[in-house]
């Protein structure tokens, strides 16, 4: 695969589609066959937080086909955002259950994550690998 293109959605198809049948058929089994107790609970938890990577996956593969960038995404950028909407999608369930949920909040937890996934995204730019021309394009010396 070239690494100056970005990376097709279908690659990520395979993976979302498991993800996502795991986890809603996880959620499922949870609501019609388990009471609420402390183990299913977590269940819930890792079940929702499952299906929903599996259903972000190829939205976030597809707005990272839309908007390029160089140098292009690695396939393990795609499924962090993944995991990380999972896990806010998560703690939102779990902050509501103990009813302490509020906008406030909800926009406090989503503007860390994303503060986090820039400092990673930075980091990963900083990178210097030699043999390859600078981010902004053509070797600068003359």
């Amino acid at each position: 695969m070239d690494p100056t293109r970005p990376i097709p959605v279908k690659i990520y198809l395979p993976a979302a589609t498991l993800l996502a049948v795991i986890g809603w058929g996880g959620l499922l089994f949870i609501f019609l066959y388990t009471l609420p107790t402390i183990g299913p609970r977590w269940l819930l938890f890792f079940f929702a937080l499952i299906a929903i990577v599996g259903m972000v996956m190829p939205l976030i593969a597809y707005l990272h086909l839309r908007f390029p960038t160089k140098p292009p995404i690695a396939t393990s950028v795609v499924v962090r955002q993944s995991i990380l909407v999972g896990v806010y999608f998560s703690t939102l369930a779990w902050l509501q259950i103990g009813r302490v949920l509020t906008l406030g909040l909800a926009l406090l937890v989503a503007a860390g994550l994303i503060f986090l996934e820039f400092l990673l995204r930075l980091r990963e730019r900083s990178q210097w690998k030699p043999g390859s021309p600078p981010v902004g394009g053509e070797d600068q010396r003359r």
